[in-house]
């Protein structure tokens, strides 16, 4: 099992970029750009290496490997995203791997390109990439080229090698234990042996609505891996196991004008296996609620108003305060019921949402977040 702290350790130590390993201080998969460069260099790892798994390092000075850290990800959808554009897709993995010297919000990001034997390409336009491009790795560099000979295996050794050195040990499982149950001792940390090898501890904020019980800033860790699912205080969690599963139902708090529902969002569920292996799957839950075309005309044209106050920086009386509190909340419900251009909105919203609070704009993120659960489906 490999431990992918001690994996990201020796990416860094051993190599500069090259062709089957790129580091980022970050990437931003929000906007057609960045999405662009996102799927460029998964193509060019997975062509550039057809016998061994290739990785990108996310949370990473460029010039001097300094770890620091990137927002928690959560974006179980990031596959569809590539099988979308992506003609041969590899299946790639998301992880958010934690590290001591970092604070508790910030991870480092490790990106899994497992090997096909097959030339990916794009299937579409995107950006300024044209649909049928084929990208390689030229040294640190995601270039297109075009294919015309065979691909030579040049680093199944070298990344055998760096996975092998990478591997955990029990000291490592025993120091993960004892560190995860000292630092979260405010919210119950408990710990689960599965299959006589994974271990997974766990801890959350529990608290009652009616007669269901919810946990929020919600740490799930597994040890063997380093590897960590991280739902913050705004989110709203059921979690149950087996002996072989344990599940995960995020919940999403929504409504208009003070009145709000408890909706299903998400069933994530980690299966451990007799082989010592494990797997994460994310379902998609989502039934969104519907509401009147009136009212939700009505609330759409208040947003535009507090929208238009805040770009010319005129002051908000004590109701438009108060609707500035769910203006992304309830643009994501006019969307939601089909008003289109509630997006644009909210994307035009985020400086000014930004620059208001930082309270107001974590909670645009974590709008945002849904938003992107519900797109990528």
């Amino acid at each position: 099992m490999i431990n992918k702290r001690l994996l990201i350790k020796n990416l860094l130590a051993h190599n500069d970029e090259n062709s089957f390993y790129d580091k980022k201080r970050k990437i931003d998969i929000s906007f057609k750009e960045g999405k662009a460069k996102f799927l460029k260099h998964i193509c060019a790892l997975s062509n550039s290496n057809p016998k061994n798994n290739s990785y990108i390092v996310i949370g990473v000075e460029d010039e001097d490997n300094k770890i620091i850290g990137v927002d928690f990800f959560d974006d179980s959808k990031i596959q569809n995203l590539i099988n979308a554009y992506l003609t041969n897709p590899p299946i790639v993995q998301y992880e958010n791997i934690p590290f001591p010297h970092l604070p508790d919000d910030k991870v480092v990001g490790l990106v899994t390109i497992r090997p096909i034997d097959k030339i990916t390409s794009l299937r579409k336009n995107i950006w300024k990439y044209y649909g049928g491009s084929v990208f390689f790795r030229d040294g640190s560099m995601s270039m297109p080229k075009v294919f015309d000979i065979e691909i030579k295996d040049v680093n199944s050794k070298i990344v055998a090698a760096i996975e092998n050195h990478a591997q955990n040990n029990i000291k490592l499982t025993l120091d993960g234990v004892f560190d995860f149950m000292n630092k979260r001792q405010d919210f119950n940390p408990q710990y689960k042996v599965f299959k006589e090898y994974f271990v997974l501890c766990w801890s959350g904020d529990k608290k009652h609505v009616k007669k269901e019980v919810f946990f929020s800033r919600v740490d799930i860790e597994l040890i063997n891996e380093q590897v960590r699912l991280f739902y913050s205080t705004l989110d709203e969690v059921a979690i149950s196991y087996t002996e072989d599963s344990f599940k995960i139902v995020e919940y999403v708090r929504l409504g208009l004008q003070e009145s709000y529902k408890y909706y299903k969002l998400e069933e994530k569920t980690i299966h451990f296996d007799d082989n010592a292996n494990y797997s994460i799957e994310a379902n998609l839950i989502f039934d969104p609620p519907q509401y009147d075309k009136k009212v939700l005309h009505h609330i759409h044209n208040a947003n535009n108003a507090i929208l238009e106050k805040l770009e010319k920086n005129i002051s908000l009386n004590n109701n438009e305060e108060a609707d500035l509190k769910n203006l992304a909340a309830s643009y994501l419900i006019c969307y939601l019921n089909g008003f289109d251009d509630a997006l644009l909105k909210l994307e035009y919203a985020k400086p000014y949402i930004k620059q208001y609070s930082s309270a107001l704009y974590s909670s645009y993120k974590e709008t945002l977040r849904i938003l992107r659960k519900v797109k990528y489906s």
